[in-house]
């Protein structure tokens, strides 16, 4: 998807923050409740996301129900509350707002993903990195380091900011 949709390199987190934090903020509440959903589990995570992206944008239906299990299936949830409209009521009607529309075309929808996607992509990297540093919660022990004091409570946040699709 990386081809697709483009990469985040390193040092330009910055640029893609607002979406990020949220993406971010959510799996560590999510962890910091359940322990067992750790970085591999996010990994895996991420993996059932952008099967969920690739069938929103194609409008195929993809049966990753033998890969999902408690532990991912609550990171996927999270991650995609931080950004997907078919997840996140509140997404979808603020787009459907700016839009003035009852649906999104399929070419928005695909542009809509763009960033989002691109930020799932560098998390992964940044989970691969982690990892190998840290061990199997590294990923988790860095965020927490980074911006743990900040993340408080149990509500999933979201971001819409800075897609393509709000320029349409």
């Amino acid at each position: 998807m990386e081809r697709e949709f483009g990469k985040i390199r390193k040092g330009e987190e910055e640029t893609y923050a607002m979406l990020l934090l949220p993406m971010e903020g959510n799996v560590l509440k999510i962890h910091r409740e359940f322990p067992e959903s750790n970085s591999r589990r996010l990994r895996e995570a991420i993996a059932l996301v952008l099967f969920d992206v690739k069938g929103n944008c194609s409008g195929e239906k993809y049966d990753t129900g033998n890969f999902r299990n408690e532990e991912n299936e609550r990171l996927e949830k999270a991650l995609l509350m931080a950004f997907d409209p078919y997840t996140n009521e509140e997404i979808m009607e603020l787009l459907k707002e700016q839009f003035q529309v009852d649906m999104l075309s399929q070419g928005q929808v695909k542009e809509y993903y763009r960033f989002p996607v691109m930020c799932l992509l560098r998390i992964k990297e940044s989970i691969d990195t982690w990892e190998k540093h840290s061990g199997s919660d590294g990923y988790f022990d860095f965020i927490e380091g980074c911006m743990g004091r900040e993340i408080t409570g149990n509500d999933m946040n979201f971001s819409i900011m800075g897609s393509g699709v709000l320029d349409m």
